[in-house]
């Protein structure tokens, strides 16, 4: 199969590409970027303008997407930075993808996802789940890690923090407020693309909890 794959250069995204490159069930992956990634025989890493997206790339014909696209306030810089990345890109290539065939869509979302919710963060997440939803994919896997583990190439304080405290009292926490490792969520994602269960699914964090 080919799949779709947008946040190839994020922590769970590096994790998903490594994942579907090893896999001999994904015959290629498109993974389209701001700047090349690395050459791989089975990697189409187009450049691209999540702002003008092209609507009539012929590498848009996949038969899933994967998108593990994502920033954060402080680098964006405004809410409406952040909610263009997190929620406008996100929709606009599951459009694309979708009226060139895609019968598949996994997202990497979050805990607290929530279109009502007063957290900005959990509530953009949530109109993107919402909006994802209303386009009727055959089949959309909705991903909600809490705090992911890893390392990223940038220093987040906040999560660098919460991973110290949640990790030195993990056994003593229920299963879905664990650290939630990048490798199980980047599986869980790959495993919801290539199955392609017909309906809408949600992986909580507790299915990616880390083990104690």
């Amino acid at each position: 199969m080919r799949v779709l794959l947008v946040g190839a250069t994020g922590l769970v995204g590096r994790h998903v590409l490594a994942q579907a490159l090893a896999d001999p069930r994904v015959a290629a992956v498109i993974a389209p970027v701001r700047r090349h990634l690395p050459a791989h025989p089975k990697l189409q890493s187009p450049q691209v303008d999540f702002d003008r997206l092209p609507g009539d790339a012929p590498w848009w014909r996949v038969d899933a997407v994967i998108c593990t696209l994502g920033t954060t306030i402080r680098k964006a810089g405004s809410q409406a930075v952040f909610y263009r990345v997190d929620h406008d890109y996100p929709l606009g290539v599951a459009r694309q993808a979708q009226a060139h065939g895609a019968r598949a869509f996994a997202l990497n979302s979050a805990l607290g996802a929530d279109p009502a919710s007063r957290v900005f963060y959990n509530r953009v997440k949530g109109e993107l789940e919402r909006d994802l939803s209303a386009l009727g994919f055959e089949s959309l896997t909705f991903v909600r890690p809490g705090l992911i583990g890893g390392t990223r190439d940038e220093f987040r304080l906040g999560e660098r923090v919460a991973g110290v405290v949640l990790g030195a009292l993990g056994p003593l926490l229920p299963p879905r407020w664990r650290i939630n490792p990048a490798l199980r969520i980047a599986a869980a994602l790959l495993d919801a693309a290539i199955h392609a269960r017909p309906g809408v699914h949600v992986v909580g964090s507790e299915r990616l909890a880390e083990a104690v």
